[in-house]
């Protein structure tokens, strides 16, 4: 059975962190949906409130592996383990989480670009 192509979750901080001043933010999102091979490209306003935990959760019933680009990669899998163990998911394997702060546009569609290259060469 062919494995699900990822999803991708672009966590702005609210739109006022200064670390994404420098990428056009709908360029981004748009260049990853149209470009890359994800399932879905979504930006959300800050996963780690309350409203974030819930997308999240339901975005986790379809038990297809996520790229979170975002903050830095250990703080996203400090607030995003209970939304993967819930969704009987493991956040080791399940998740590809980003840092894309300080990028410009080009810089973060690369980052992802080799982020799914990486998940392919681990995929059995």
């Amino acid at each position: 059975m062919e494995q699900n192509r990822p999803g991708l979750i672009m966590c702005v901080c609210t739109g006022k962190c200064p670390g994404f001043s420098k990428m056009d933010i709908w360029d981004f999102i748009n260049r990853v949906r149209v470009e890359l091979p994800v399932e879905y490209g979504f930006i959300h306003p800050q996963l780690c409130e309350e409203d974030g935990d819930r997308f999240l959760a339901d975005m986790l019933k379809g038990k297809r592996k996520m790229i979170v680009a975002g903050c830095a990669p250990n703080m996203q899998k400090k607030m995003f383990r209970d939304a993967f163990a819930a969704a009987g998911m493991d956040i080791t394997t399940d998740l590809v989480a980003i840092d894309i702060r300080d990028m410009t546009t080009d810089e973060a569609v690369e980052k992802v670009s080799a982020a799914l290259n990486g998940m392919k060469e681990k995929a059995p």
